[in-house]
C-alpha cells in the first residue's frame, strides 16, 4: 500500500483521525499484522473519537460556562440538601429531552453555579447544544442590543439552545424592557427546550421580583410548572472547601 498518496487522499477528504491513525499504525509497525476488516475499524474509530472531540470543544465553548465542573465530581457528602436520586437522574438527560426546566436555589456559596455549569457540561458532552448566562449581564446586553441591530438575534440564540442556564436569578427587579425580554424567551422555549435558572431567593418570591402581576403570571406559568426543584442550604462551601474539593 502507499502510504503517502493514501494519506493525501485521506486529508483531502477532511479525514484527519484516519489520516492520523494511518500514519501511527505504519510507523508503529503493527500494519502487517492487521487484516483489512482491523484496519478500517482503527481508522473509523480514530475518526469518530476526533469528531466527537471536535464537536465538545465547539459545545463548550459556545455555552461559555461559568465553572470547569463535571457531574462526576458532585460533592454529596457536605450536607447541603442534595438529593442524589434526582441528581441521578438530571445527570442522565431525559429531562432535557422532556422539555423540562430545574430551578436551583439556595443561599450564596453552596454550589448552585457549579451545580448548573456540571449539568450544563454534562448536556455538550451529550451532544446539546447549551449556553450559560448571567442574568443581570443578559439584560443590560439585550437593553444595548435594541440600539444596535442585534435584539432580535440574541433573541433567537436565547431560545434555540437545547439547554439555557440562567445564573444569578434574582439579584435586582426586573424593569418593563426586562421583563418583556424575558417572556419572549421563555415563550420560544416554553415546550420545546429546557431551562437551569439558579437563584438565591425561593421561588416564591420570584412573582413579586418580576414585578408586573401580569407578566408575572405568564412568565412563572412557563417555568415553573414543568420544573425540577433543588433547595439548597448550609454554609458556603468558598469558605470551607480547599482549592482541590470538589463541589
Amino acid at each position: 500500500m502507499l502510504t503517502h498518496p493514501t494519506l493525501d487522499q485521506l486529508y483531502a477528504l477532511g479525514l484527519h483521525g484516519m489520516a492520523k491513525a494511518f500514519a501511527d499504525i505504519e510507523a508503529g509497525g503493527e500494519a502487517a499484522s492487521l487484516g483489512h476488516a482491523e484496519w478500517l475499524a482503527l481508522l473509523l474509530e480514530r475518526e469518530a473519537s476526533l469528531r466527537r472531540d471536535k464537536r465538545l470543544s465547539k459545545r463548550l465553548q459556545y455555552a461559555k460556562l461559568r465553572q470547569e465542573a463535571c457531574v462526576e465530581d458532585i460533592d454529596y457528602r457536605t450536607p447541603r440538601g442534595l438529593d442524589r436520586s434526582l441528581l441521578t437522574m438530571l445527570v442522565e438527560g431525559r429531562w432535557i429531552d422532556d422539555h423540562a426546566n430545574l430551578l436551583l436555589c439556595g443561599p450564596s456559596g453552596v454550589g448552585k453555579s457549579w451545580l448548573a455549569s456540571a449539568l450544563g457540561n454534562k448536556a455538550c458532552r451529550d451532544n446539546r447544544s447549551v449556553l450559560y448566562q448571567r442574568v443581570p449581564r443578559l439584560f443590560s446586553e439585550l437593553a444595548l442590543a435594541r440600539g444596535d441591530g442585534r435584539h432580535s438575534r440574541l433573541l433567537r440564540a436565547l431560545g434555540r439552545v437545547d439547554l439555557l442556564i440562567f445564573d444569578d436569578w434574582g439579584l435586582e427587579p426586573l424593569d418593563a424592557a426586562a421583563r418583556h425580554d424575558l417572556l419572549e424567551i421563555l415563550e420560544d422555549r416554553y415546550g420545546r427546550r429546557s431551562t437551569i435558572v439558579t437563584s438565591q431567593l425561593p421561588v416564591d418570591q420570584w412573582h413579586a421580583l418580576i414585578g408586573d402581576p401580569t407578566y408575572a403570571d405568564a412568565v412563572l406559568d412557563r417555568l415553573v410548572h414543568n420544573a425540577h426543584r433543588i433547595n439548597l442550604n448550609g454554609e458556603s462551601m468558598r469558605r470551607t472547601r480547599k482549592p482541590d474539593r470538589k463541589a
